[in-house]
């Protein structure tokens, strides 16, 4: 979809692509941004984007040569995609991850606030490092999702927080004055059993226990004796692999996830010369018909927005990387009516168990 600002009319799509026409690959917060930037005649040597999870940012900014921070590989192929398609030149950007330490010092900043609060908290103290007094930072955000909460966690870090007033159901948080807050990441602990503590980065999915449906899932999981090749899909900070590793040692266990905090939490939590770590947004890397057992509590939430076209694009794959008498378990909840899209894929779909709210299938050729 085309969006023209000035002089620049830039092509920006979504990646994965959608077939919802409803979702697009930007909103009002972004055009409010862009529209700051230009009344207020903006100019930085050294500009940083956070949260801009299509390039939608990017693109349009490409002559500040921004420093982007990518959160998942999936944001990476959209601004990389994004840039191609309008024939940008992404050797002008430089990437970071959200554990980087940030070195130069930054003038301008973006940020998209995230959904999570942890991680918007993570973002500011990462930026803290390489900020002055002179150092200005623009968030934007659609105001339904507003909290209290960003006002106080942008309060730690900056003496002066200005809010804009509302366009199109969108505004902007103005930050100036940053404050010497060099406070360092706590890693959060999550409480698997009563001997077990989980660890993970902020940001990271169900930071305040394991979710009820992965609780679910653990109780009924479907290990059977040969199953020695596994994947955990959508590993987040690998509970699951953690509580197969216990019931067989000598497995060897994949963790897939496109979130690059996921991964990076689920190497706190299980290691071994049997586990490996794949940072990517598909199962293309993996080996096809090598896995006895897949397990998966797909996503269907990314930030506001909810979505099953990836979970179902996920088990499409799958099916390619699973031997033949191998099967997928997953967890959903009962209003997804996954069934109903599973049994195109897998000639037999089982109910393992449900509840009130959770369903559990096993998948077999």
């Amino acid at each position: 979809m085309n969006y023209k600002f000035g002089n620049l009319d830039y092509k920006i799509n979504r990646y994965p692509v959608s077939t919802n026409k409803s979702l697009i690959a930007w909103n009002s917060a972004d055009e409010l941004i862009l529209n700051y930037i230009d009344e207020n005649k903006i100019s930085a040597s050294n500009l940083i984007i956070y949260n801009d999870r299509f390039g939608f940012l990017a693109s349009f900014l490409s002559d500040f040569s921004p420093s982007v921070i990518v959160d998942s590989k999936s944001q990476e192929m959209a601004i990389a995609l994004n840039l191609e398609l309008n024939d940008i030149d992404s050797q002008n950007f430089r990437f970071y991850n959200p554990l980087d330490k940030l070195t130069t010092p930054i003038e301008f900043a973006l940020i998209k606030i995230p959904k999570s609060m942890e991680l918007f908290r993570l973002y500011l103290e990462q930026l803290a490092e390489v900020l002055d007094e002179n150092s200005l930072v623009i968030c934007g955000f659609m105001t339904k999702y507003f909290t209290s909460q960003i006002l106080e966690i942008a309060k730690e870090y900056f003496y002066s927080v200005e809010q804009s007033l509302a366009v199109k159901k969108s505004r902007l948080l103005i930050l100036k004055k940053a404050k010497s807050n060099k406070n360092k990441t706590k890693i959060i602990e999550v409480k698997l059993n009563d001997n077990v503590n989980l660890k993970q980065y902020p940001g990271v999915f169900s930071s305040k226990n394991i979710d009820y449906a992965t609780q679910f899932l653990i109780e009924h999981i479907n290990l059977r004796e040969n199953d020695s090749k596994i994947m955990d899909l959508a590993s987040g900070n690998g509970v699951l692999a953690y509580v197969i590793k216990v019931k067989n040692q000598n497995c060897e266990i994949h963790l897939v996830d496109d979130s690059f905090l996921s991964i990076e939490s689920a190497k706190l939590n299980i290691s071994g010369e049997n586990i490996h770590f794949h940072y990517t947004d598909n199962l293309n890397e993996l080996n096809k018909k090598y896995f006895d057992f897949i397990i998966s509590n797909p996503p269907f939430h990314f930030e506001h927005e909810t979505n099953i076209e990836i979970a179902l694009s996920l088990f499409e794959e799958s099916i390619k990387c699973l031997k033949e008498d191998g099967h997928l378990q997953l967890v959903a909840n009962k209003h997804l009516n996954y069934k109903t899209h599973l049994s195109k894929i897998f000639n037999n779909v089982v109910i393992k168990a449900e509840n009130e709210k959770f369903i559990i299938y096993d998948c077999f050729f």
